[in-house]
Order: C-alpha cells, then sequence, then structure tokens
C-alpha cells in the first residue's frame, strides 16, 4: 500500500476519557486534551469507528507541538458565541453528519470540534479533496526544477517516456497538464471499456495506463476538451509526476510535501498502476487538512520555505473556468459562481451587500478546506453526508462572525 504509515504504532493511545461536552470548553477545564481514537477504534475501517457520545468543542485549541500555530476564539478573532451556537447545533444533528469543524484565522487555529466518527488523531478519507493534494504535488515538482511553470501548456505525453504514440488516438497530443488539471482533458472511454479495465487492472500498470486511455478513446477534439470532472484527469497528472521525479512518486510526495509539514499520520492508497491514488483514496487528519490550506494560503510558503511556486497556487486556487450554478456541492442561497482551478473549486459567498471569492477542497461525502483570502480565514470540515450544505452554512453562519 503506497504511502501508508503503521497506524496502529502511530495511534497505540489510551482513551483520554469523557472530556468533551456540547458547551464550548476551554484548554484549562480540559487540560489541553482533545478527543482521540484509542487503539482498537485505530485499526477499524472508517465505517466502523463508534460515534462518539457527546462532541468535543473546544475555543482554545490545545498546542500539540505539531507546527500548528493557535490561539483562542474571541481573543484572536471571530464571534465566540455565534459560533459555539453553530457547534451545538451540529452536536445536535440539525447540520448533517459532521465528523469535524476547525477554523483558522490570520495563521493560527481558533476553533477545533469533533463529531460522530472525528478523532483529533484518527485520519479521515478525503475522496476528492485528494485531487487538490495531488495538483499540489505537481507544483512542488515545479518548484524544484523537473518541470517548468511553461511545461503545463506542453502535451502530457512529452513527459512520458515509455507510450508508443504510433497507437494513440487522433488529438491524443492536445491532452496538456493545464487541460488535465482543469478537467479538460477530453478523454471519452466507453462505458464497456471502463468496464473492462476493471476486469484487466494487471495492464494498467506504471505508464501502460496511460497507452490505454489513448488507445482506447475516441479522438480528443476541441470540443471534447470541455469540462468534466474526473475523467481519468487526476491520474494522468499522477503519471507525470511519477516521469518527472527521482524515485516514486510515492517517495516524493512523502518527503518534499508530508514530511516537511509534519504530516505522519495519514494513509494514501495504491491506483491499480502502481502509483499513489490522484483523485480519491488519501485520508488525512483534519489538523494535517489546515496545514495543506496554510500551504495554499500562504502562497505556497510553508514556514518560510517555498514549497510551490506563488504563480502555480495562484492558478490553483484561483477560478480558470466558470462551471455553472446547477450542482454547487454544499452549495444553497448564498452561494455562487461555481469555477475551478487546478483540482481546487472556487465559489463566491454572499454575506449581506458583500462577496467573498472562495477556494476549496471539496471530497465527496463531506471534506472541506475553505479558504476566503480576503478575511484570511480557512474552514475546515470533515463529514460523511453526501446531501452536505457546507458553502451555505460557512456563508450563512461563519463568514458574520468574522466581518
Amino acid at each position: 500500500m503506497t504511502i501508508k504509515l503503521n497506524v496502529t504504532s502511530l495511534l497505540t493511545v489510551a482513551l483520554l476519557g469523557s472530556i468533551s461536552s456540547f458547551a464550548a470548553v476551554s484548554v484549562k477545564e480540559n487540560n489541553g486534551l482533545a478527543k482521540e481514537a484509542n487503539a482498537a477504534e485505530a485499526v477499524l475501517s472508517f465505517r466502523d469507528i463508534p460515534y462518539l457520545e457527546k462532541a468535543f468543542i473546544d475555543t482554545a485549541p490545545a498546542d500539540r507541538k505539531d507546527e500548528l500555530a493557535v490561539g483562542e476564539l474571541g481573543i484572536d478573532g471571530g464571534n465566540k458565541d455565534m459560533l459555539v451556537k453553530l457547534a451545538q447545533e451540529i452536536a445536535d444533528g440539525k447540520h448533517g453528519n459532521f465528523d469535524s469543524l476547525l477554523i483558522a484565522h490570520k495563521g493560527k487555529l481558533l476553533f477545533e470540534s469533533y463529531y460522530l466518527r472525528g478523532r483529533i488523531n484518527l485520519p479521515h478519507p478525503q475522496a476528492s479533496a485528494t485531487k487538490a493534494y495531488t495538483s499540489l504535488a505537481l507544483g512542488r515538482a515545479i518548484q524544484l526544477g523537473y518541470l517548468t511553470m511553461a511545461d503545463l501548456d506542453k502535451p502530457l505525453v512529452s513527459f512520458l517516456k515509455d507510450l508508443d504514440p504510433t497507437k494513440f488516438v487522433e488529438g491524443a497530443e492536445k491532452i496538456t497538464l493545464h487541460k488535465a488539471l482543469t478537467m479538460r482533458g477530453g478523454l471519452r472511454i466507453s462505458k464497456e471499456q471502463r468496464e473492462e479495465f476493471k476486469t484487466n487492472p494487471s495492464k494498467l500498470k506504471g505508464q501502460s495506463q496511460v497507452q490505454a486511455l489513448l488507445e482506447h478513446s475516441a479522438p480528443i477534439t476541441l470540443q471534447s476538451q470541455s469540462f468534466s470532472y474526473g475523467n481519468f484527469n487526476p491520474p494522468l497528472v499522477m503519471q507525470v509526476i511519477d516521469a518527472v521525479v527521482p524515485g516514486t512518486a510515492q517517495e516524493f510526495i512523502k518527503s518534499e510535501l508530508l514530511d516537511k509539514m509534519g504530516i505522519r499520520n495519514y494513509r494514501w492508497r495504491t491506483a491499480d498502476s502502481g502509483l499513489p491514488e490522484a483523485g480519491w483514496r488519501a485520508s488525512m487528519t483534519s489538523r494535517a487538512m489546515v496545514k495543506w490550506g496554510l500551504l495554499a494560503m500562504n502562497k505556497g510558503k510553508w514556514n518560510g520555505e517555498q514549497l510551490i511556486p506563488e504563480a502555480f497556487i495562484d492558478k490553483a486556487i484561483n477560478r480558470i473556468i466558470y462551471t455553472g450554478d446547477d450542482d454547487v456541492f454544499g452549495g444553497g442561497k448564498d452561494v455562487s459562481n461555481q469555477g475551478y482551478g487546478y483540482f481546487w473549486w472556487s465559489a463566491d459567498l454572499k454575506y449581506g451587500n458583500n462577496s467573498y471569492f472562495s477556494a476549496s477542497a471539496q471530497g465527496g461525502g463531506g471534506q472541506y478546506i475553505i479558504l476566503i483570502e480576503d478575511l484570511d480565514l480557512m474552514v475546515i470540515v470533515t463529514a460523511h453526508d453526501r446531501d452536505n450544505s457546507t458553502l451555505q452554512i460557512t456563508a450563512e453562519r461563519i463568514l458574520p462572525a468574522f466581518i
């Protein structure tokens, strides 16, 4: 299994007792301890994690020596009463199956809460939020000189040397990294062929995955290169990462991003290709999600080191294309102008007469890293609820606490 730590050894911690309540608690009141998974819970599948009997709500998150700056809600920003009320509603099940809600402001974690299957030390499935991490991994390769920003507009296959282009369908060269990162690669694989791929995963090892896609797709045209979410675009990007960096993509992501940000408690599964999954099947703790968000919010810098080019971050978290408002995941009446960057979504969040641009990593079931640059605000959510309204809740209930 790719990029997987020994979770049992990492999480062999004793259950710290019943330290949570439906009311907000301070660090002093709970001795700085948050709701943690015990050793038995640490080895369970996510669906088998028992629900917390009581929510854990903390308005002054503990300094866990994990490279995250912490502060106190109300003292360092935010309206404490408004956010505690929201957290109590979440705890009462009024907003769906939330597992965690964390809020950072001006670089400090000010609010931390866990519900249901959420635990402070337990990696949570990320679903498609994984795509945003894949995007940042490509950005890291550019920062280190294995690619350039100009390479984003070159044929993606030019970076893959184990392919036979004589067998490609017409138009294969039209797929660029820029197109793939914005979900506009243009592959058109029939349902029957997709099923065939599933029955013969051994034929998709390494770059054979790309060879198979480019042999069995319909021709790639300007018309086919319209926005189509997923559509094998993330694996194409991961293939380029693996091809250009020293060693493997697995080793690169671990040493050049996860280790540098102090993210050691995570899971990242392996795809049929043998590469890390690019579009789903990673798991991160909620605090690790804060770190990914800070990396993007800080224009690619971590602890003063430029890990990702600012120019790449600008493309990743801004609206390159408009995707429409008919089907906004987590949206509502105050969410509009949905768009897409480099595996990051965007939307305008309205409160009162003002509109605030947001960028977000999003995962099905309710995983979000929401960045609102104008307010220097970040909202982290994990959930297991397909019908969540997280962006609407952010606009309606969280924005006013910081305006």
